[in-house]
């Protein structure tokens, strides 16, 4: 049987991304790039969020790409920002029909019709893009954001990648595993924290480098310092958009802090069970208590 130990280092690898599915993601962007180039004026275009910065976790899905507009697209910014997703929605509706494509506060999304087995895997498919059209300002960019007064955010995809490029170097190359887990952990739990950025803002903050060298305890030590941490104000790390916390009301913030500790809990008892010798029932705790089917039992 395959000790928990063991069990870590396989489950980090699933859900580190494979050739197929980076390929996958190339072809896709390749796809989207070329046809929305022939609807809008592009200056340039490029994958980012958690897929660039490698803490995006599988199944694969909501993968950023950002399409900076040029300047024959200038005079969208004067309109409101509600107006640019919508067209950018119409245009991807055109290529991939109206049942693939919706509008979120900050994007369009296109699913590709990908559906995960039982075991969460795809076959080296990507399942959806998040679409963001942006505008250049000074060093950075100016997205829509239907959700906030002005209508519109301002964000660096940029530095949020030096940053998460520095804590991984700090943490002994093991904090995008430690981060890629407990993004697991929110999705099999429903996604209680909202939105799954908040999980890597937080993580800069409170993994404290060195690694310390045993997963078990630095999930059941992360769940809970999320925990005890959520009802503060989390900044985005770039100073510039709204708080990456502002997407959680108190409501919601309860119920996550509610599952968080439970999911530190169940690490408590897989631990303990594995301390009494009970390999197979503490193997059976951290998947079907913490992280889901991705995590072996073999």
């Amino acid at each position: 049987m395959i000790t928990v130990a063991e069990a870590f280092k396989k489950f980090r690898s699933r859900l580190e991304l494979t050739n197929a599915e980076q390929d996958d993601a190339s072809r896709r962007h390749n796809e989207i790039r070329d046809f929305l180039k022939t609807k809008f004026d592009i200056e340039r275009d490029f994958l980012t969020g958690s897929y660039k910065r490698w803490t995006k976790t599988k199944p694969l899905k909501d993968v950023d790409i950002f399409c900076v507009l040029g300047k024959r697209e200038k005079h969208r910014r004067d309109q409101p920002p509600a107006d640019l997703l919508k067209a950018f929605e119409g245009a991807l509706v055109e290529k991939y029909g109206r049942d693939k494509v919706s509008r979120q506060r900050r994007s369009v999304t296109v699913e590709f019709g990908v559906k995960p087995n039982d075991d969460e895997d795809t076959g080296g498919k990507v399942m959806s893009f998040d679409v963001v059209p942006a505008f250049a300002k000074n060093s950075h960019y100016e997205i829509p954001d239907t959700a906030t007064s002005s209508g519109w955010t301002e964000t660096d995809p940029e530095v949020h990648f030096d940053l998460a490029v520095k804590a991984q170097e700090a943490y002994s190359g093991e904090w995008k595993g430690i981060v890629r887990m407990t993004k697991k952990w929110n999705a099999n739990q429903g996604k209680p924290v909202k939105p799954s950025f908040l999980i890597e803002v937080m993580a800069l903050e409170l993994l404290h480098p060195p690694f310390g060298g045993d997963y078990r305890y630095e999930i059941k030590a992360f769940l809970a310092s999320l925990a005890d941490r959520l009802n503060e104000t989390w900044a985005d790390p770039a100073k510039l958009g709204p708080p990456v916390s502002d997407g959680m009301d108190q409501w919601a913030r309860d119920a996550a802090k509610e599952k968080l500790r439970a999911g530190s809990d169940a690490a408590a008892k897989a631990i303990q069970l594995e301390r009494q010798g009970k390999n197979g029932e503490a193997l059976k705790v951290w998947r079907y208590e913490v992280f889901g089917p991705m995590f072996p039992l073999s």
